[in-house]
C-alpha cells in the first residue's frame, strides 16, 4: 500500500487564488491611503499653505537671531604643562556645564552662558614627534610590539606629548577677542609654579644664546685670520695644499651647528612667550541651522496629530452613543 501523499490540484489553485486576492486587496489599502492624503492635502491646503509661511518665517527668525558659531584655538603646551592644560580646560568645561556664572565671569568671559561645551585634542603628527626627539622613535616602536602603531599614536599617554594641540567650543551669537578668546587663553596661563619656570628657562636659554654669541665671533677670528694667511701666500698656477692639521672642517661644522642651534632657540623664545601659547585662532564659524526646515514640518505634524486626535475622538464618541442606545 502506498503511503505517498496525494496533492490535489484544485486545493493549489485555490490557494494562489486567495493568496492574489490578499495581494490585491493589500495593494488597493496602500492606495486607497495614498489617495486619502491626497484628499487631505488638496481640502487643507490653505491650511498647509499658511503653516509652511508662518514655519518658515519663524524659521529665519530663529536663525537671525540665535545663530551659534564654531570657534577653534590651536596652542603648544610649554615647559612640561600639557596635564595642567587639560585639567584645565577639564575644569572649565565642568563649571560650563554646571552652569557656574559666577566662576566663568571671575575668569574675564562676559557671557558665560553663551559658551557651549569646552573640549581639547591632540592634533596627531607623529612625524614631528619622532623628527624632535629619536628616543620617541625607539618608544613608539616598543609600544606597538604589542599592539597597532596606529592604536599607539592616538593612546591617550602617546597624544599627549605632541607639540599641538586644539581647543574647540560654540558660542551663540559672535564671540570677540575681548569678551572671549583672550579671558580664555589667560586662564589656561595662570598657573604661579610654570609662571616661575617660564623665567628660569628662558633666562638659560639667553645665557646659551650669550655663549654660543661668544664661541661664533672666536670661530669668525680663527676663520678671518685663516684667510688673511692664504691671502699672503704668492699666488701660482701650481695647486696649494695646506696642511690638515688646521681642522678647518671640524671648524665649519661647529659654526654651522652652532648657528642652527641659534635659529632653533629664537623660535623656542618665541614659543616660550606663554605657558600655553596660542599659534592660530578661528573663530566665529558659522553653523549652519535647520529651523527654516524644522518649524514648518513640526507645524505641519502637529496639525495633522490634531486632526488624527479629533478624528479619533469623534469615532469613539459616535461608538459611545450607539453602545448606550443600543
Amino acid at each position: 500500500m502506498s503511503t505517498t501523499p496525494k496533492f490535489n490540484s484544485d486545493d493549489q489553485e485555490i490557494d494562489l487564488s486567495q493568496i492574489s486576492k490578499k495581494i490585491s486587496q493589500g495593494f488597493q489599502n496602500v492606495g486607497g491611503f495614498i489617495f486619502n492624503c491626497i484628499q487631505f492635502f488638496i481640502k487643507n491646503a490653505i491650511i498647509i499653505a499658511v503653516l509652511l509661511i508662518v514655519g518658515i518665517s519663524l524659521g529665519y527668525f530663529m536663525d537671525n537671531n540665535q545663530k551659534s558659531y564654531d570657534h577653534q584655538i590651536m596652542v603648544i603646551p610649554n615647559f612640561g604643562s600639557t596635564d595642567y592644560l587639560y585639567g584645565k580646560v577639564e575644569l572649565i568645561n565642568s563649571k560650563i556645564k554646571a552652569r557656574d556664572t559666577v566662576f566663568l565671569k571671575a575668569l574675564g568671559l562676559k557671557y558665560p552662558k553663551n559658551i557651549s561645551k569646552l573640549e581639547i585634542e591632540p592634533i596627531v603628527d607623529p612625524y614631528n614627534f619622532i623628527r624632535d626627539n629619536e628616543e620617541n622613535f625607539e618608544l613608539l616602536k616598543l609600544m606597538a610590539e604589542d599592539g597597532s602603531i596606529d592604536k599607539v599614536l592616538k593612546d591617550k599617554v602617546t597624544s599627549k606629548n605632541y607639540t599641538y594641540h586644539s581647543i574647540t567650543f560654540s558660542t551663540k551669537g559672535v564671540a570677540t577677542d575681548e569678551n572671549t578668546i583672550q579671558p580664555l587663553l589667560k586662564s589656561l596661563n595662570d598657573s604661579e609654579y610654570f609662571e616661575v619656570l617660564q623665567k628660569n628657562v628662558i633666562a638659560n636659554i639667553k645665557i646659551k644664546m650669550q655663549y654660543n654669541d661668544q664661541t661664533l665671533n672666536q670661530i669668525n677670528g680663527v676663520l678671518n685670520s685663516f684667510a688673511d694667511e692664504v691671502s699672503k701666500i704668492p699666488k701660482s698656477g701650481n695647486l696649494v695644499y695646506y696642511n690638515e692639521n688646521t681642522q678647518l672642517d671640524e671648524v665649519l661644522k661647529t659654526k654651522y651647528s652652532l648657528v642652527s642651534e641659534q635659529g632653533n632657540r629664537r623660535i623656542e623664545l618665541v614659543n616660550y612667550e606663554k605657558i600655553t601659547k596660542d599659534v592660530s585662532v578661528i573663530s566665529n564659524i558659522e553653523n549652519p541651522s535647520s529651523n527654516k526646515l524644522i518649524f514648518p514640518l513640526l507645524l505641519i505634524f502637529i496639525f495633522i496629530a490634531g486632526k488624527l486626535f479629533f478624528a479619533y475622538y469623534k469615532s469613539q464618541a459616535a461608538r459611545c452613543k450607539e453602545n448606550k442606545a443600543n
